[in-house]
């Protein structure tokens, strides 16, 4: 298949995403376009596309740090002004669009109208990629009506939806968009089970000047990722373990004045860094103050061989089952209680952390999750 896969901007979560299927796919034989605002380098292997945009202001879900102060959040946009944006996105897409057999176009926006639009013109199947930081702000009030109704419209439209939690579906686009449940295709994230395994630290213990057990909180810094919560669970168990907070963002200074000498606030780490420090924790913890719509650290931890302790709520409750770790009522206390029982129970810890490796190998390997992609995709041909 020639495929063409559009996303709103670099991106993060969704943007990794992306760029793993791109890859992926590649391995698979399938020719891969793909675009974004500032695709230079892109992907060996791909055709790589600029979308080239009108303007230096970048469309952006949520803050963007890569983007600095040049970025508005899509959600907050009148009609003439998505209207614009719309327009570069299918200025690129129509350049590849007669070659191409379908296309994927990443969250419910701007992106979603841009590939409506260019694969109807073509007589090209298309499906959406509804991520939950594109959909989401439409429950809390935003998105110019005039610009939801061809939202909508393009979700409504298309060959099929892509999501990577039940709870995404159900949760945020069911109740704005009521779609039969074999228009979806729920395709979690996947791990890179060579770079995230049991024990597989290397030196990092030594250079961050880790002893013993710790318990390990990677992500940005910010109030809706809930580092203060966990902040808190940690006087719970600090006699038995330190916390480590792997991750940037404006909480950092309070947080490590809370925190003391029950843990490290590490900053920001490269990508193998990351790796290595959870594949070196005794758990993984988190307790977002929002409700996560899938949550990749908690595939990286079952990767690791890392049982899980964290709230319960949103697309966690897919991925962390009782065979591999705790979700706990969404109380800092509960929290900290739970890590110190596991912290104490060596034995329980042992038997999960094989339960962790067996359920990513047989759930979140990228390469069988884009294989049945790449089946669905064929079958919309």
């Amino acid at each position: 298949m020639r495929i063409a896969i559009l996303l709103l901007n670099e991106g993060r979560g969704s943007g990794e995403v992306a760029r793993e299927h791109v890859k992926h796919l590649l391995a698979l034989g399938h020719t891969v376009y793909f675009l974004y605002p500032g695709n230079i380098t892109g992907i060996d292997g791909a055709v790589n596309i600029d979308v080239k945009l009108h303007t230096d202001v970048y469309p952006a879900h949520e803050y963007l740090p890569s983007a600095g102060e040049n970025q508005k959040q899509v959600a907050r946009m009148d009609v003439e002004e998505m209207s614009r944006y719309a327009h570069d996105y299918e200025l690129a897409l129509d350049k590849i669009a007669g070659e191409t057999d379908i296309f994927i176009g990443h969250h419910a926006n701007v992106t979603a109208v841009a590939v409506q639009r260019v694969a109807q013109q073509y007589n090209k199947p298309y499906v959406i990629f509804v991520h939950g930081t594109g959909i989401e702000p439409r429950h809390h009030g935003l998105w110019d009506d005039g610009n939801w109704i061809l939202i909508e419209e393009a979700i409504i439209k298309a060959n099929g939806i892509l999501v990577t939690t039940e709870y995404v579906r159900d949760v945020l686009v069911k109740p704005l968009v009521n779609l039969p449940d074999d228009r979806f295709l729920i395709l979690p994230c996947g791990v890179d089970l060579m770079a995230f395994q049991p024990q597989k630290y290397g030196e990092v213990k030594q250079k961050y000047q880790l002893t013993g057990d710790y318990v390990i909180c990677p992500g940005v810094l910010t109030l809706s990722k809930g580092p203060m919560n966990v902040v808190e669970a940690s006087k719970h168990y600090a006699d038995l373990a330190q916390t480590i907070f792997i991750g940037e963002g404006e909480l950092g200074p309070v947080l490590e004045a809370n925190l003391g000498a029950r843990g490290k606030l590490l900053g920001f780490v490269s990508s193998e860094e990351k790796a290595q420090l959870i594949n070196g924790a005794a758990i993984l913890t988190a307790a977002p103050e929002k409700l996560e719509h899938f949550g990749i650290i908690y595939v990286e931890a079952l990767a690791s061989g890392v049982p899980v302790v964290a709230y319960s709520g949103g697309g966690v409750d897919s991925i962390v089952t009782s065979g591999v770790g705790v979700l706990t009522d969404r109380n800092p206390e509960i929290l900290g209680q739970t890590i110190r029982r596991l912290l104490q129970d060596v034995a329980l810890r042992k038997k999960l952390s094989v339960n962790c490796r067996e359920r990513a190998e047989n759930n979140y390997d990228y390469h069988q999750l884009v294989s049945k992609l790449a089946a669905w995709l064929q079958g919309f041909l």
